[in-house]
This record gives structure tokens, C-alpha cells and sequence, in this order.
């Protein structure tokens, strides 16, 4: 197999093209790099079509696990890069030596998810930052919350810092993007309570909120918060107390609060 040593090669030029939202939605493809993000996602059933790793005497032992694996599969196209190419292809470095392109899977909607009487849910409106988001998922994977739903498309959760900051766990949590409006509805439909935090006058603390029934958390942009909408469409709004010069937490650390309070209350369970 000839080694890639350019970035100018075409292959190279279209995984690096994948940074872009855009082009991510009109490929119908992402990438992955790292071995843990990479495991989590072949676990979670997504398709490699590429794949773009390191000589062996750059890679780490798992990476060679997975190159392993890759390579026996007939549907992946396999290519040995220089490390300068490999340094652009990865947002971080010490990536472990291999990055995949993966086939999108379809978005999952909500009446598609399957969800248990009394789901826990995590929403989120205008949360611009990737790693955020990411840092949420991660949440919700060790809370065992059903679903995350990102409003609006807010952010995309196969961004790249998505998927870093989520170590993987997007792969694992099921995420469904709608509308602010749909998804009203369809809270109301299902009878499903919407718990939103914000720093509004009339905010309760978390403490003092049941989430045992259906229940969605709702978490704003740092930056703004919560639409009006929202705001005057949500069953409760909701603080945590804050005892310093901060007036609010960062947007993941919040989602923890109010998330472990739910399980807590539900028993240790989502």
C-alpha cells in the first residue's frame, strides 16, 4: 500500500473537508478519530467506509486493534499517511495514530426512540459550543438518560469537538434534532413535563422539583439562556443556587446538577 505523504491527495482533501457542517450533511459522512471514540462508534453498529492510520511504528497497540479489524473489512478503504498528513486529519494530537470515516446514520426521531413511560429526556436550545454539547452527552451516558434532543439545530452532534468531548458517548446516547415547536408538541402529546433552568425571578430550586414522571431538563446558551418561548412554555422554571460572584454554571455542569437529581430521585435510575 503506498504511503499518502501529501495533504494535497484527494482522499486526504475530502476527510478534511468533513470539518464542515455542510459538507458532513451533503456526504452523508463524518469522522472519527481517536481509538476509544472509534470503538464506541463500531459498538454502536456505525459503518467505516475509510480509514487513514499511522506506519506501526507510530501507532499505539490499540490502534493496531483497529487497524486490524479495519483492514479485514472489504467495504473500508484503508491508507497508510505520513505524520504530518495524520497531524491534520485529527483535531488533537496523540490521537493514537488512526482516524475513520463513518456513513451518517439516519436521524432518529422521537416517536422512533422507543422510550419507557416515564422517560428522562435532556434538551438543549442555542447551545453553540460543540465541546458543550459533548460535555453534556457524557452526562447523560452515565446518568442512563434516555435521549438528548438538540433544538433548532443548535449544533451538529457529528462535529468533531461533539464527539471529542463526548469521549464517544454521542454514539451511545440517542440524539434527536427538531424544531423548538415540534418538540412543544410533542411534549405536550406525550404528557411529558419540561423542566427548564433559568435564572428568572420565579425559578424554583432544582431541589424542590419532582422529575419522577416523564420529564424533560431543558438547558440554555450560557451566553443567553432560554428563549422567551420557552420560557413562557416550560411547566417549571428551575435554578441551582449559586453562592459566588458567578451567577450561573457552565452549561454541562448545570445539566449534571439537575440530571443526577433526577436519577437520585428516580431511584439511582434514568
Amino acid at each position: 500500500m503506498p504511503r499518502i505523504t501529501s495533504t494535497h491527495n484527494p482522499r486526504v482533501r475530502a476527510a478534511l473537508d468533513l470539518t464542515k457542517a455542510r459538507e458532513r450533511d451533503r456526504r452523508g459522512a463524518f469522522g472519527v478519530e481517536g481509538v476509544r471514540e472509534i470503538a464506541r462508534a463500531l459498538a454502536a453498529g456505525l459503518v467505516p467506509t475509510e480509514a487513514f492510520w499511522l506506519p506501526p511504528e507510530r501507532r499505539s497497540p490499540d490502534a493496531d486493534r483497529v487497524v486490524d479489524e479495519l483492514a479485514g473489512r472489504p467495504a473500508v478503504t484503508g491508507h497508510e499517511v505520513s505524520p504530518a498528513v495524520f497531524d491534520r486529519l485529527v483535531v488533537r494530537s496523540g490521537s493514537d495514530g488512526v482516524y475513520v470515516v463513518f456513513a451518517r446514520p439516519s436521524a432518529p426521531s422521537l416517536d422512533d426512540l422507543g422510550l419507557p413511560p416515564t422517560p428522562l429526556l435532556v434538551a438543549v436550545e442555542g447551545v453553540e459550543k460543540p465541546g458543550n454539547l459533548g460535555a453534556l452527552l457524557r452526562v447523560c451516558d452515565g446518568a442512563g438518560v434516555h435521549a438528548a434532543v438538540v433544538l433548532d439545530d443548535a449544533v451538529d452532534p457529528f462535529n468533531p469537538n461533539v464527539i471529542r468531548a463526548s469521549l464517544g458517548t454521542v454514539f451511545a446516547v440517542p440524539v434527536v434534532t427538531v424544531t423548538s415547536d415540534r418538540f412543544r408538541s410533542w411534549c405536550h402529546r406525550h404528557g411529558v413535563a419540561v423542566h427548564a433552568a433559568a435564572l428568572a425571578d420565579r425559578a424554583v430550586s432544582y431541589c424542590d422539583v419532582d422529575y419522577t414522571g416523564p420529564t424533560v431538563l431543558l438547558l440554555g446558551s450560557e451566553a443567553r439562556g432560554l428563549s422567551r418561548a420557552w420560557l413562557e412554555h416550560a411547566d417549571t422554571l428551575v435554578r441551582i443556587p449559586m453562592r459566588g460572584v458567578a451567577d450561573s454554571l457552565n452549561v454541562a455542569t448545570a445539566g449534571a446538577v439537575l440530571v443526577y437529581e433526577a436519577v437520585r430521585q428516580r431511584g439511582g435510575a434514568g
